[in-house]
């Protein structure tokens, strides 16, 4: 036996489905017996009959108004129904069974306003991208590429880089034997659609970047052009392509100690300054394919996008945030013990630390040892 909830429910249900069929070419013995003396004529069936037609209505705009909250890209016509001038308003008790059963049909299939709950972002309704965005990230290792890319994954997706719409690739973990580009392309390429196909919009991270085969590379070409082929563009326009390099890192750090020698603060420092020469060197550069792929000849590439090296305070915050994650105590003495222990360049300078966040973490373990 049904009790509480579950019992309103199954009844509101029973309002909900539809009249049993009848028999082909059966009539309704009280259409057309409205003549005085019928028994279908009695006032009282009248009134039965109105108040069947009043509950009728009634379980059709509940089940409207429980679809549009449910399915919402699919209510555009009953949402019309829904609004009609039918000269009543929803009761509160039909409400209560509305939100009843929206909250039973949620807690075992996924309800989201925009429709696909693994993505957390309203970019649907910015205007149709003409290609997909290709971004490419450049800097010393250690100096953010990876935690800005986790950042981005964990704010467009609600399950983060586990998320079905998200694929991260490494070079040299994924694709480590050149003799087998050939397989690696049609696992790619695979791996590609087959994401596009799960999910509208769709993120590919590809670290080590430098280090991808150059028929990998040739491979996306097609998946970031304007206007490519029919079967090849990617088919959801919706898509990132994320590319991070240790390439050129160097000219990054060059650039930005000639600037900070001329008086320029590190805060100052733009894009407009680091880009151009960050983009010159990399097509410049004779022996990685990266630099010679149409990723970078033709213009594939969106943005580059350079990260500037750590600076000794830079190392600071880093073991700081490395003992506020372990839930430690520390002392700001301790912090510039550690800050002290990174080596930094250029010799002259000691400006630069050669290493990142991941060293400091390492060299905290070790110092608590």
């Amino acid at each position: 036996m049904l009790r509480g909830p579950w019992r309103q429910l199954w009844l509101f249900f029973l309002l909900l489905l539809p009249g049993a069929p009848e028999p082909r070419g059966a009539s309704r013995p009280w259409e057309g017996t409205d003549e005085p003396g019928s028994a279908w004529a009695w006032p009282g069936f009248q009134r039965l009959q109105e108040q069947l037609r009043a509950a009728g209505a009634l379980s059709k705009r509940y089940w409207t108004l429980f679809s549009c909250q449910v399915w919402p890209d699919d209510c555009d016509e009953d949402e019309e129904a829904a609004t009609g001038p039918l000269g009543w308003r929803l009761p509160l008790l039909g409400q209560r069974y509305l939100d009843l059963l929206t909250t039973w049909y949620c807690s075992f299939k996924d309800c989201c306003p925009r429709g696909d709950c693994r993505i957390s972002n309203n970019f649907t309704e910015t205007p149709q991208p003409e290609k997909a965005l290709a971004l490419s990230f450049h800097g010393w290792s250690g100096t953010g590429k990876n935690f800005v890319a986790r950042m981005l994954v964990e704010n467009l997706y609600r399950d983060g880089l586990m998320s079905d719409c998200v694929r991260m690739f490494i070079a040299t973990f994924h694709f480590p034997h050149p003799k087998y580009v050939d397989l690696y392309k049609e696992q790619l390429m695979s791996q590609i659609r087959e994401t596009q196909q799960l999910c509208h919009q769709t993120l590919f991270i590809f670290d080590e970047a430098e280090k991808l085969h150059p028929g990998l590379l040739e491979v996306l070409g097609p998946h970031l052009e304007r206007r490519a082929p029919e079967g090849h563009r990617a088919e959801s326009p919706w898509t990132i392509f994320l590319f991070l390099s240790n390439l050129r890192g160097d000219i990054i750090n060059e650039v930005v100690l000639k600037l900070l020698k001329a008086g320029w603060s590190r805060e100052e420092i733009t894009m407009e300054h680091l880009e151009p020469h960050l983009q010159a060197e990399i097509v410049e550069t004779i022996d990685n394919g990266f630099g010679h792929s149409r990723l970078v000849k033709e213009n594939l590439i969106d943005y580059f996008i350079p990260f500037l090296p750590l600076e000794y305070r830079h190392v600071r915050l880093c073991a700081r945030d490395a003992f506020l994650s372990q839930e430690l105590l520390y002392k700001e003495e301790t912090l510039d013990e550690i800050a002290q222990m990174m080596v930094y360049v250029p010799k002259e300078e000691q400006l630069f630390s050669s290493q990142g966040c991941k060293s400091i973490s390492q060299r905290i373990n070790y110092f608590l040892s």
